[in-house]
């Protein structure tokens, strides 16, 4: 049985991650963190503050993150502070959280971190590389959707879009938004939508003259983000200390930089 803490338990993301783990028979949450206390699932849950006490408490296996980067980064390093595996589904980290999360790990435990832990988006990252390497004259927009709520702009999943084309095609500019009068040129354009309860759509359009290829995955439910997270869990317990991708967890051939 492995044993899992939630940090964000009574969020939207939290709370369906811990309904998946209640109906997993190899799985059990001991305990959830958030910005009050309370309970989940018949766990108790700790205000962030009271977190290391929890962990002390109930030695979990697995701490699962999906907050706000400012906690994550608490959080992740209160864990490897503690010896447990993480997995972390937060995003919009900055250049020094991610290297203040990745000093935490290195050596003391092993972690997945991934900008989206849905299957299909992992595949949907493999097919817009292929689409790139082969279309590197294209015109290239970026299209991503979500629910009025979310913060980050643009999300993760976008952000390691763009990384992922221009491993592919060379560093361009990028565009966020188009307003005025101007020209295209080579840049690579990122358009935001945000707007009601979107759970999240992402697109990829390749232009070039006379034709368009769109490459595009959408999420119905919070739910495949939390069955990944879940497959992550599963697999990072006993793994070396180290970060790790769902690309590791799903034996895909390229590796992606975690947002």
């Amino acid at each position: 049985m492995i044993k899992i803490v939630i940090c964000g338990v009574l969020g939207k993301m939290g709370s369906t991650v811990a309904r998946f783990v209640d109906a997993a028979p190899d799985l059990t949450l001991v305990g959830g963190v958030d910005l009050k206390p309370g309970e989940a699932f018949g766990a108790r849950v700790v205000a962030a503050g009271d977190m290391a006490l929890l962990l002390e408490e109930r030695k979990p296996d697995v701490v699962i993150d999906f907050t706000v980067a400012s906690a994550a980064v608490r959080n992740v390093s209160t864990a490897a502070a503690h010896g447990a595996a993480v997995v972390v589904g937060t995003t919009g980290f900055s250049p020094e959280q991610r290297a203040e999360m990745a000093r935490a790990i290195e050596g003391r435990v092993p972690a997945v971190i991934s900008s989206n832990f849905s299957i299909g988006v992992n595949i949907f990252w493999q097919l817009i590389r292929e689409a790139a390497r082969l279309l590197p004259d294209y015109d290239i927009e970026v299209i991503e959707a979500h629910h009025r709520y979310k913060k980050d702009a643009p999300s993760g999943t976008a952000k390691t879009i763009v990384q992922i084309l221009e491993e592919e095609v060379g560093e361009r500019p990028k565009v966020y938004g188009r307003v005025g009068m101007m020209e295209r040129g080579k840049e690579i354009g990122v358009h935001v939508i945000r707007g009601g309860d979107i759970v999240g759509d992402h697109a990829v359009l390749f232009t070039g003259n006379f034709e368009t290829i769109q490459v595009s995955h959408r999420a119905h439910d919070r739910s495949v983000f939390a069955q990944g997270a879940l497959k992550a869990t599963r697999w990072v317990v006993g793994k070396k200390p180290g970060i790790y991708s769902m690309n590791d967890v799903l034996s895909l051939a390229r590796p992606l930089t975690n947002d």
